[in-house]
């Protein structure tokens, strides 16, 4: 019975600790350079829909720093508050102030960012759910909506 006993416990433990490295909050501070699939298809550009070719994470405790070019806008640079508060990162186009509002949560070891975008009357929202792969690939799926209509794109990221 003893022995049971010892083998029920030390399976619950490992267990346990199974189940807690697999919900650990991954770090996704680096250099991100776009990896195409099969389709030859290209990177989902920014403007809070996508990350383009190549950019940079600064990750730590309290914050997510997004550093990326775009094409026609230059360098875009966002802040999120791993807190679940709400941060603004406002940008222009074409000479007019697009506002950018977006919420972090966790889900497990997947980051969701949600971010509300504001061009006058028009309102669309992201959503990109951020994961590593077992390889550390870092998977970006991201969700867009507007005007009654939904987008979804998937990106792999290999950190350099």
């Amino acid at each position: 019975m003893k022995r049971l006993m010892s083998a029920v416990a030390i399976a619950t433990l490992v267990i346990a600790a199974a189940s807690m490295a697999a919900q650990s909050k991954p770090n996704f501070a680096g250099k991100w350079t776009f990896v195409p699939d099969s389709t030859g298809a290209i990177a989902p550009i920014g403007r809070g829909v996508g990350l383009g070719q190549e950019f940079t994470a600064v990750h730590d405790d309290k914050t997510l720093t997004v550093a990326m070019k775009d094409p026609q806008l230059g360098e875009l640079k966002s802040v999120y508050n791993l807190d679940g508060s709400e941060t603004r990162n406002p940008i222009n186009f074409g000479g007019q102030t697009v506002d950018r509002a977006s919420k972090v949560k966790w889900d497990g070891a997947k980051l969701v960012i949600t971010t509300t975008i504001s061009m006058g009357a028009n309102v669309a929202e992201a959503t990109q759910s951020w994961a590593l792969d077992g390889s550390g690939n870092l998977l970006v799926e991201t969700v867009s909506s507007f005007a009654a209509q939904s987008m979804t794109t998937k990106a792999t990221y290999k950190k350099n």
